[in-house]
Order: structure tokens, then sequence, then C-alpha cells
């Protein structure tokens, strides 16, 4: 009896295009999390997709980089500015020139 061997099945996990830390703001039991994009994530990583919760993005880092909703043009990411993503809505990050750091608030 000959037993046919198949090639091996390589399963490939997605991974995320940041990385990304928890944080609890000073003891109040408030999380929040801070993320960040390297300047060398490539553009096909950074897909449209929607989230699950309300979130507000806060801009610590980056130049260049941009926010895209569904059905509007991308706005640029401004240092020290606050970006709101409303739950299960389209949107996509937009390459920049250097890296992109955020503090993301869930609510």
């Amino acid at each position: 009896m000959d037993i046919e061997k198949s090639p091996p099945i390589t399963i490939q996990a997605m991974t995320e295009p940041y990385t990304e830390e928890i944080l609890e703001q000073h003891g109040t039991g408030v999380k929040f999390k801070i993320r960040t994009f390297s300047e060398g994530v490539d553009m096909d990583e950074l897909v449209w997709h929607r989230d699950r919760e309300h979130r507000t993005i806060h801009v610590l880092e980056g130049e260049g980089w941009k926010l895209q909703h569904d059905d509007k043009l991308p706005m640029e990411l401004e240092v020290g500015k606050d970006y709101y993503i409303p739950k299960m809505s389209y949107h996509r990050v937009i390459k920049g020139l250097k890296r992109l750091v955020l503090r993301i608030q869930i609510t």
C-alpha cells in the first residue's frame, strides 16, 4: 500500500502593521493604547477597516500621515490634535514620512 504524502501546509498569521502598548492613565483605571506605525511599514498593510468601538485618537508624532474616512478625502494628521472615529465606520491611515505614534482612547 503506497501512501501519498501531501506537501506541508503553511499557515501565515495575520500581523498588524503597528506595535501597541496598553497603559493606564495615572492610576485611574482608565486604559488607553499607544500605537506606533514605523516609517518602514508597507502601504499595502494599511487597509480599510472598521473598529467595534468609538475611539478618539491623539497624534503624538508623525509627519505627512493622513486619516481617510469612507467617502471622504484624506485629512492630514497633525501632531497635538484629536480625531474621532465612530464605531463600525470604514477608515484607513495613509503612510507619511516618519513614524506615526497615536494615543487611542476607547469610548
